[in-house]
């Protein structure tokens, strides 16, 4: 009897692992929470709040402009399997809608902005009036707001607050590691600031003055005091006037203006043509709406904004 008993015993031992091996085994990865971020620096917010509970797929990548991005089968089949979709909002991602519905997701779709009271854009009327740039586009996609609120660093407690909260309604069971990530990153946030705050008041206030070709520093300008001035508008899909060109050589030379900067993502050759005619040596590459590769200066966005100040301060002061 007891012999019998071994006997079955041994052999549902063997069933039960014949039948093991035929399943495929659920990999850490798998296991993750699936989130879609838009671009990247909003890839980086998600991951340091989301930590190891979640798998961020970035539509548009390190270096991507998400102005005139273009999105492709597989950001469609991102979407499609994604828990969770998370947005800047405030008009930022113009094709975001018709991706959504293509893909036929039912993942709830997040605007990181929610609660930022948003800057509206000011363009003068000469500079956008023939402003009409790739697809028959013009500034005005992103309607009255600006949607790089990401510039004010203090702005970013509230990016992460929100896809904290997010994090938590789609993945309950994280809500503490989630709470956690969230509040140890707002600390580094508000140092960061601090850092900005310190070493913009070394630069005398007639010397905040900065020339970059799209205009996406305006909460930057606003937070930290520097005046941001630019041919080209909100979008990277307006392309400058003549005549605002020749307003701004103008100006610069009038002014003395020593910080001139091209953006990451955009058309160098603008910027490069105005430092010429005035004689104003480009003072490197700012990145304003997307990070370095990893091998970069920008690959976070903390080191992002360590990058973009560091290179503006030492060209305002005319290092």
């Amino acid at each position: 009897m007891a012999q019998a008993t071994r006997r079955l015993f041994s052999a549902v031992l063997v069933g039960l692992g014949i039948l093991g091996a035929g399943l495929a085994p659920v990999s850490a990865e798998d296991a993750k929470l699936p989130v879609v971020a838009s671009f990247s620096i909003l890839g980086d917010f998600v991951s340091r709040v989301g930590g190891d509970r979640v798998a961020v797929t970035t539509l548009v990548g390190p270096n991507g402009d998400a102005h005139v991005y273009e999105p492709t089968p597989a950001d469609a089949r991102s979407v499609a399997g994604a828990k969770l979709v998370i947005v800047n909002g405030l008009g930022f991602e113009g094709w975001l809608k018709k991706l959504a519905k293509a893909s036929g997701t039912r993942a709830p779709i997040v605007e990181a902005t929610k609660g930022i009271q948003p800057r509206e854009m000011a363009e003068e009327p000469d500079e956008h009036e023939k402003g009409h740039g790739k697809g028959g586009h013009d500034h005005h996609d992103h309607g009255a707001a600006d949607p790089h609120a990401w510039q004010s660093v203090g702005n970013v407690k509230t990016y992460v607050a929100n896809i904290r909260d997010a994090l938590v309604a789609a993945d309950p069971a994280g809500k503490a590691v989630y709470e956690a990530n969230a509040a140890s990153y707002t600390a580094e946030i508000e140092a960061l600031e601090a850092e900005v705050k310190a070493a913009v008041a070394k630069i005398p206030a007639d010397k905040r003055r900065v020339i970059t070709n799209h205009d996406a520093f305006g909460y930057f300008a606003a937070a930290y005091g520097i005046t941001f001035l630019a041919p080209q508008g909100m979008s990277t899909e307006g392309e400058a006037t003549p005549k605002a060109v020749a307003k701004l050589i103008r100006q610069i030379k009038a002014e003395k203006i020593t910080a001139v900067f091209i953006e990451n993502m955009s058309d160098e050759r603008l910027v490069k043509r105005i430092a010429q005619e005035t004689g104003v040596t480009p003072g490197g590459t700012l990145y304003a709406d997307a990070l370095s590769a990893k091998g970069g200066p920008a690959p976070t966005y903390v080191d992002m904004v360590r990058h973009n100040v560091s290179a503006l301060t030492k060209a305002m002061a005319g290092m």
